[in-house]
């Protein structure tokens, strides 16, 4: 059993490998550059608490005693903070870590939930049409003429509001992951409806109706495999674009809490101090949110252009 099923997988590893996809990758030195950039930034913010001397998130962990340290390189600075300390002392790497693995969570949950209540409302829309199609596609021109980040700030603040005191610190990556979803899902639904609209009408499509396939079955599984390319490019680009909202939000202080820093948060508070000679507060967040947004549009450019069989 165990050399039959190893098979399959070899199989699939050597289509992989002999694919147009991955023969464009090779040559790409970008998209490879920066697959590696992302890869790094990903894998060392999940394994932060491995990695880092300090718990960011732990109050009781943090120490004032050792608040404002320089870099190590600088003459005051100390070991193990490589990259300084705030001014409640905690570490800036440990920090930068957790919050980057905050914002890639809350990047990539809002692509799910919106690819998701996209993709299906698409598919209800394009397929059935008439009085579906006309509501669903009003909602998203309504939201589509209010700018994302308007949408995403009053979500968040009239959420925050009717949580209750206790839960509000807790809820707060959800209530973030639902402002952006609430208008993120729209970009989805118009390229899945408009795919479906296209599909619908084809040879194999009437075959199943003919045959009584039910209408669920017939999008699921013969109408939605033929949207993902767009929508794989769509999700990566609006991976980096969640990230960014995520952290515009945590800046704005309608976001992660103090307590629980993201990249935004760290960003925030290190702007308060940024003339008063801290300015690895600031500096290091920021670099590193700039690496994961460029890396991940990067990849995103490169998937556009290596799925577009125009380029071809």
């Amino acid at each position: 059993m165990t050399a039959i099923a190893a098979k399959p997988r070899a199989s699939r590893l050597a289509r992989l490998r002999n694919s147009d996809l991955w023969w464009s990758f090779k040559r790409h030195p970008s998209a490879v550059i920066a697959a590696i950039v992302l890869a790094v930034l990903v894998l060392s913010a999940l394994f932060a608490p491995f990695i880092v001397p300090q718990n960011p998130y732990d109050l009781a962990a943090l120490e004032l005693l050792n608040a404002e340290i320089p870099p190590i390189w600088h003459p005051d600075g100390q070991w193990p903070f490589l990259l300084g300390t705030d001014l409640q002392g905690r570490d800036m790497l440990s920090a930068i870590l957790y919050g980057s693995r905050a914002s890639l969570i809350i990047g990539a949950a809002s692509v799910a939930v919106s690819l998701t209540v996209g993709a299906t409302l698409g598919l209800v829309a394009g397929y059935y049409g008439k009085w579906a199609d006309g509501l669903l596609m009003r909602v998203g021109d309504v939201l589509l003429s209010m700018p994302t980040m308007l949408i995403a700030i009053l979500v968040s603040a009239i959420a925050r509001s009717l949580l209750p005191p206790g839960l509000r610190e807790a809820g707060a990556s959800a209530v973030i992951v639902l402002a952006i979803s609430l208008s993120g899902w729209v970009q989805y639904a118009r390229t899945v409806r408009a795919l479906t609209m296209v599909e619908r009408d084809k040879e194999y499509v009437q075959a199943a109706r003919l045959i009584r396939v039910p209408a669920r079955r017939i999008m699921l599984r013969h109408i939605l495999p033929n949207t993902t390319t767009p929508l794989l490019v769509t999700a990566t680009l609006n991976f980096g674009l969640g990230i960014l909202i995520e952290a515009t939000l945590s800046f704005l202080g309608v976001g992660m809490p103090l307590e629980q820093p993201s990249l935004g948060t760290l960003i925030r508070i290190g702007n308060q101090y940024l003339f008063s000679g801290l300015w690895w507060i600031v500096l290091f967040p920021a670099l590193q949110l700039c690496l994961l947004v460029v890396s991940i549009n990067v990849l995103g450019d490169w998937l556009r252009d290596a799925l577009n069989p125009k380029l071809r």
